[in-house]
């Protein structure tokens, strides 16, 4: 552990990933505003910008006492603004690697203050937030030496401000497992959440928004070899195995910004033709491939691991196994199983012990995520009604039927005209079916009806289901 200068009792390292963010300095002026102790914040942003976005902008906001700090690698931007501390890390936009390169960037910064906070560039906040975050963790110190608060918070709209309608707290809630293995979350409202007292346990973790003792970011940093999806499971599951306890906020702190269509994304840049360019080194997709891989073989995917000394820091921790979170989660990487629990939204239990395989696999049902892609020639071809030979663009609704390798029907889905609508892009027909089966129901091949407004059938075409 490193050793860092005595800090005040309750500084804050703030952690901030912004690539090309207009809400970065909206967001900082309202955390700092809406702070009882802005003195105590030490806020470093990775400020990952293009170079029509100047730090001119933070010193017409009223951002003061300028200064660079020279690293070995980047250009540090010292700023301050009513006593808080403003770090900006300065990348230039198409040098960057990624949200979680940005985050691992951040937590290098850490300097022993006594909490952390990560949160994205895009929030607003309650009065007195600090104060409130800091009581809630404390309130947790009989329960867990090594609480974490984290959740998806609710949503705004920094183009309507009316949007900051909900003072619900939320909880992050089992959703899916992707296709590429990684489980993917929601949010739902924390019920009861005006008579609760204290926080409540969560499985999850949310890279928007976590507050932790400052260790945290000493112990589980981000794998910088991440790219973006697959960051939140890895960090729920290496904390849980560091021997920190989840909690969802009882009360309800910040909201956070979902909407970004106006906002310019890594994947926008960090394109092929950048890359042909020679404006970067690889685009996008094969860092966020990468990083699939990376995810599997560390959760064990599909029953995938690797030697745990392949990861190094950013491996699991020793004193929990990966089973103690699955058992705690209800979840199994290795066979994408779920728990009947999870899929209720039921509080984890603390302290549950793996049990035996037998009695492990009779409790989960496997989530499957099948991805129904069908090109209109495909539909063409298996033209059923005589003289329409172009069933995509007519049809009124669509039904796709999933099956076994037994020709046991596991899901059948109905695409009605809304629907139908949205995926019929580019002469394709393309959805995503998400559904649970039994264990050892693995889905094998799909059938794809294409329907008119009296329901005859148009188009039928079988596909088989990679597994």
């Amino acid at each position: 552990m490193t050793h860092f200068p005595v800090k005040p009792p309750n500084s804050i390292f703030v952690q901030i990933a912004s690539y090309r963010d207009p809400q970065l300095i909206p967001t900082l002026l309202d955390f700092i505003h809406k702070a009882r102790r802005p003195d105590l914040l030490r806020i470093v942003a990775c400020w990952q910008h293009a170079p029509d976005e100047t730090v001119g902008q933070f010193w017409q906001q009223g951002f003061g006492k300028w200064r660079t700090e020279q690293t070995d690698n980047w250009a540090v931007q010292h700023l301050s603004y009513r006593d808080a501390k403003i770090e900006l890390i300065d990348v230039p936009h198409m040098m960057s690697q990624g949200a979680c390169w940005a985050r691992n960037l951040l937590q290098q910064r850490y300097g022993g203050e006594r909490y952390t906070l990560q949160l994205d560039s895009h929030h607003r906040f309650v009065s007195e937030w600090d104060t409130l975050v800091i009581d809630m963790l404390e309130s947790l110190r009989d329960q867990s030496p090594k609480p974490v608060l984290t959740t998806y918070l609710p949503m705004y709209d920094p183009e309507n401000h009316d949007s900051l309608k909900s003072d619900e707290p939320r909880i992050l809630a089992y959703s899916s497992f992707n296709r590429d293995g990684v489980v993917v979350f929601r949010s739902k409202r924390l019920a009861d959440w005006r008579t609760r007292s204290q926080p409540v346990r969560t499985r999850f973790f949310s890279a928007h928004f976590a507050f932790a003792d400052g260790h945290f970011a000493e112990a589980v940093q981000h794998d910088p070899h991440y790219f973006f999806l697959g960051e939140e499971i890895s960090i729920a599951v290496r904390a849980f195995t560091h021997g920190y306890d989840l909690y969802c906020p009882h009360r309800l702190i910040a909201w956070h910004e979902y909407k970004r269509s106006y906002r310019v994304k890594i994947w926008n840049d960090h394109t092929q033709e950048a890359k042909d360019r020679g404006d970067i080194e690889e685009p996008w997709n094969e860092r966020n491939q990468r990083s699939f891989q990376r995810n599997r073989a560390l959760l064990g995917v599909d029953g995938e691991p690797w030697p745990q000394e392949d990861f190094g820091k950013y491996g699991l921790g020793a004193e929990r196994t990966l089973a103690d979170y699955e058992a705690y989660a209800g979840i199994s990487f290795a066979l994408r199983g779920i728990q009947k629990s999870v899929l209720n939204d039921d509080a984890p239990v603390p302290g549950v012990q793996p049990v035996s395989e037998a009695a492990w696999k009779a409790s989960l049902l496997r989530a499957n995520d099948v991805r129904v892609c069908v090109h209109r020639h495909s539909f063409d071809k298996h033209a059923l009604m005589h003289g329409i030979e172009h069933p995509l663009p007519v049809a009124a609704s669509a039904v796709a039927t999933i099956y076994d390798q037994g020709d046991t029907e596991l899901r059948r889905e109905i695409v009605d005209a809304g629907r139908l609508c949205r995926h019929r892009n580019n002469d394709w027909l393309d959805f995503h079916a998400t559904f649970e089966s039994e264990l050892e129901r693995i889905p094998a091949y799909c059938v794809v009806e294409l329907l008119d407004n009296d329901g005859n059938v148009l188009s039928r075409v079988r596909r088989a289901i990679d597994p």
